[in-house]
């Protein structure tokens, strides 16, 4: 890839954008977060969001992944055959919100605590802007409003499976970061999130008097004592160096007071930075769980599913983000940082096609917004999502008005 330059005498697409679409951006945003849908049904989210991007005038809108829409914004300036796709995340999480916003979720157990709808709403403003001024750059800009990135079947490995990456040279997705001050953007290159692996175990005993313990396996004392010791994989097994992390996250079983538990059931989820310490964690898990069952008289049924592997950001895409950001919203404002823990889907575009995941800082204390992603108290500092959009778009015609590239 080129070095992300703006030619000279070039305009800067970036340089006014519309104070209405940065209102209507505001407005998607409260309407999403006050309709969220879980992931693999956003009926109602692609739905509005067409009809948004319709009243901009932009058409030829298709349905990808389910209920994603995929849209492409072409140039008509200097002539060029780049395209990049950026992508745009809809859906929400399984949480009751406590946010106490005046928009908060009308769907009751249903929560955009991840942010997904600031990104949808960016999405839009991105698609807007270039779609008006499409006059001063060349190429296409491909903006992909994913479904299903926070559970299975994953809709970032949709997008990938339907070729809706075969034809760009390049992606680019953001995420709102509670941890960094608010407008500021934070990227780094290579290994950016961590690979996610879920599991469900079920322990088996058999149930006795509560008065009698001794007559039966408590499953639940057995599956306190796994769950206790599975930390002891990352605490006691693993490089601190090397990023591991296992959480059990849900544990069901037993309904009387005066009965032990016959089965437990748990799940939780294993995420990992490389592929060996991945495959190591998985089968720890297993012979784990396998002895201390074994120890207990009790029986265990252990099941893990393959996810989503890690984003690696491309060196040279990271540049191009600090540069942009750099050029469009100062560079007290561009941060060279390290990645997180979390996991995201967008991991399958990386291993597809050179890709950057970068963050937008939203964390403001006056305006509240200091919770983590996926607490029921989060929220969004939303005079942090211009600096998003201007660094998208700024990112986006400085990638198109590079050199040709011949690897697609």
């Amino acid at each position: 890839m080129s070095k992300p330059d703006r030619p000279a005498g070039a305009s800067d697409p970036a340089a006014d954008i519309d104070a209405g679409i940065l209102d209507r951006m505001i407005d998607i945003r409260r309407h999403l977060h006050r309709h969220p849908e879980l992931s693999n049904r956003e009926a109602g989210t692609q739905r509005y969001l067409r009809e948004m991007l319709e009243s901009e005038g932009i058409a030829e809108i298709r349905d990808v992944a389910g209920y994603g829409l995929a849209v492409d914004i072409v140039g008509a300036g200097r002539p060029s055959n780049r395209k990049l796709a950026i992508r745009a995340d809809i859906d929400a999480l399984p949480i009751e919100e406590e946010s106490g916003v005046d928009y908060a979720s009308e769907n009751p157990g249903v929560m955009h605590a991840c942010g997904h709808d600031a990104h949808a709403a960016m999405g839009f403003a991105v698609a807007a802007h270039l779609h008006r001024s499409r006059e001063s750059f060349g190429g296409t800009v491909r903006l992909i409003f994913q479904p299903a990135e926070e559970d299975e079947p994953s809709g970032g490995k949709r997008v990938v499976e339907e070729g809706l990456l075969d034809d760009v040279d390049a992606a680019i997705c953001v995420h709102v970061d509670p941890y960094t001050l608010s407008g500021k953007v934070a990227v780094g290159s290579g290994p950016y999130t961590l690979a996610c692996d879920t599991f469900d175990v079920l322990v088996t005993g058999s149930a006795a008097h509560a008065a009698k313990p001794y007559e039966g396996v408590d499953a639940l004392t057995v599956a306190c004592s796994m769950v206790s010791e599975l930390q002891k994989i990352v605490s006691r097994e693993t490089d601190p160096y090397d990023p591991l992390v296992i959480s059990v996250t849900a544990i069901n079983g037993g309904n009387a007071y005066n009965v032990t538990a016959g089965k437990v059931a748990f799940k939780g989820t294993i995420r990992s930075g490389n592929d060996a310490t991945r495959e190591r964690a998985g089968r720890r898990l297993r012979e784990v769980l396998e002895g201390i069952a074994a120890s207990h008289g009790a029986g265990v049924q252990v099941d893990i599913h393959r996810g989503e592997p890690g984003v690696v950001n491309d060196t040279e895409m990271a540049e191009l983000i600090l540069a942009s950001a750099k050029a469009s919203i100062g560079a007290d404002n561009a941060l060279n940082m390290p990645g997180w823990s979390i996991a995201d889907d967008f991991a399958y575009y990386s291993e597809k096609r050179p890709s950057v995941y970068f963050r937008l800082g939203i964390r403001n204390e006056a305006a509240g917004s200091v919770y983590p992603l996926h607490h029921s108290r989060f929220r969004v500092d939303e005079a942090a999502l211009k600096n998003g959009v201007l660094t998208l778009v700024s990112a986006a015609t400085m990638y198109l008005a590079g050199q040709e590239n011949p690897g697609v």
